[in-house]
């Protein structure tokens, strides 16, 4: 655990806070996964909610989409608050389509024109996102009901989560068998391992997404975070979101994030691409590219909080989505409205549109092969 936030535990235990939001288990390390009854489907299948405990990170999960339904961390003084958005009841993550907190697949983010071409077979998606297919389609992971096996062990207390999508699910070829572990180490990092095997030659491009404002859930708007990313191009795209196939320099745009800055500063910049996505929805390419070890690539920090996050990944990319199509008409548990900017995402990922796209990194699983990608956010305050 880093110097600050063993300052902020600390701080915390001493004004009682750690007791009054989670009790001694802030404190003194992890706690054995709790399980409750979240809701119940309209076909009768019940929807259960974990809680995980450890160093200081507390994370409650839902067994409905894998959705990260609350992440709460300290901020520079020892309080408390959930820095996701999301729902208290099922029936409102069942109507929304906002995809908040959930495990992405099969592919995560948009292919083009809802189609693609593997070893000269042409496959249709499923059309969620005008032409296009988006996070897997209609029915994606992130509206599957996940079999979750809790553990606590050496590397800390966690989730499997596993599903198995069957050949032809959302149009992709394959009986695709996945493998989802969701980690709160002792330092208090939050971990995702994804993995998968096919039994025929399809796509993969797993994520997840989470709406992150490190001020607090219900807070008001993310502008003010200062993010850095750590990548020097990203990919352009067209009047649907997909991107052109060019790797485009960031510096002298907008898009610039190679050094820290507040996410307000340039989203009103009269930038053919801003005004296109309504603010930040694209693909950063990670200088790193595809590495086996998770590697730095972003950092998001809220200055009047303190608290901070950063996300080390294997993945090429990461998509920065600075929440533009919150309209007010969804609210989150502390009763406020989520309106545009109210949360950001950043999804490790392949790029989008990958499968129509040779020049950019493969994600094709074949038989025989496991796909494999981690993600680690570690949290700070001061």
């Amino acid at each position: 655990m880093d110097t600050s936030r063993r300052t902020v535990l600390a701080a915390a235990a001493a004004t009682g806070l750690l007791a009054a939001t989670a009790g001694s288990s802030y404190a003194s390390g992890s706690r054995k996964p709790v399980k409750d009854l979240f809701g119940t489907l309209p076909d009768g299948t019940e929807v259960y909610r974990w809680t995980l405990e450890n160093g200081g990170t507390r994370l409650r999960v839902l067994s409905y989409g894998g959705i990260v339904q609350s992440l709460e961390i300290p901020d520079r003084r020892g309080r408390y608050a959930n820095v996701t958005l999301g729902f208290d009841h099922l029936d409102d993550y069942l109507s929304a389509t906002a995809f908040f907190g959930a495990l992405i697949g099969r592919y995560g983010n948009r292919v083009g024109g809802g189609r693609f071409t593997l070893d000269g077979t042409a496959y249709r998606l499923s059309v969620n996102d005008g032409p296009n297919s988006l996070h897997g389609g209609a029915k994606g992971f992130d509206k599957r009901v996940w079999d979750v096996e809790p553990f606590t062990g050496p590397s800390g207390v966690g989730l499997v989560l596993r599903y198995v999508s069957a050949d032809g699910e959302m149009g992709y070829p394959g009986t695709l068998r996945v493998k989802v572990t969701y980690t709160l180490t002792a330092g208090g990092d939050w971990r995702i391992d994804y993995a998968a095997t096919t039994d025929r030659a399809t796509v993969v491009n797993l994520t997840n997404h989470a709406y992150y404002n490190l001020a607090g859930e219900g807070s008001g708007d993310i502008l003010g975070h200062e993010l850095r990313l750590a990548a020097s191009r990203y990919t352009p795209t067209d009047a649907t979101l997909i991107p052109t196939g060019e790797l485009a320099k960031v510096a002298g745009t907008p898009f610039d994030f190679r050094h820290p800055k507040p996410i307000g500063e340039d989203i009103r910049v009269a930038h053919e691409q801003l005004v296109t996505a309504k603010g930040y929805d694209h693909n950063w390419v990670l200088d790193k590219g595809v590495t086996d070890r998770p590697e730095h690539a972003a950092t998001l920090r809220d200055p009047g909080s303190g608290r901070t996050m950063r996300i080390a990944t294997t993945e090429p990319g990461v998509q920065f989505y600075s929440g533009n199509f919150l309209d007010g008409t969804l609210s989150g548990p502390s009763g406020r409205t989520y309106r545009q900017s109210d949360g950001l995402c950043l999804e490790t990922q392949h790029f989008p549109d990958s499968p129509n796209r040779p020049a950019f990194p493969s994600t094709v699983l074949r038989p025989g092969e496991t796909y494999r990608s981690a993600t680690v956010h570690r949290f700070s305050a001061g």
